[in-house]
């Protein structure tokens, strides 16, 4: 997969006196599943931090429902559907912690109807979550 677009959330925020680049999300494309559906996917990847690991949960997931409401309208989807995707963590400073590690991961991870989250611990902010997520419209 490649990454077909970024969109620009990152904002500054502050938590405990501490600044961490605030909401990302990104996209990534997925192949149609065939040539005769009409529906179209990309992969939505959306971090958040907070507080408590539920609170950066809950903000990764409305940070996945966004995105995909700004895929749909981007593309003119009429109708837009979530399905989690457990995707690989995604730290806000890569400076600072280039990767999570399986070890760092908070469980148990967070699975809705529309989003996979996974949790750690984060280096300047409490606690930073990733949501996946399978976007399709059409």
């Amino acid at each position: 997969m490649r990454v077909f677009a970024a969109i620009a959330l990152a904002v500054s925020i502050v938590l405990a006196g501490c600044h961490e680049q605030g909401p990302s999300a990104h996209l990534l494309s997925s192949p149609s599943l065939t040539k005769q559906q009409s529906a179209k996917c990309q992969l939505i990847v959306a971090t958040n931090s907070a507080a408590s690991k539920a609170l950066a949960a809950r903000a990764a997931h409305q940070n996945a429902i966004d995105t995909a409401q700004q895929v749909a309208q981007q593309h003119g989807w009429k109708h837009v559907s979530l399905r989690p995707r457990k995707v690989t963590p995604d730290p806000f400073w890569k400076a600072v912690r280039p990767v999570v590690t399986q070890d760092m991961l908070l469980k148990p991870d967070v699975v809705t109807t529309e989003t996979y989250s996974q949790c750690w611990k984060g280096v300047v902010v409490p606690y930073v979550c990733t949501a996946g997520a399978l976007a399709c419209g059409n």
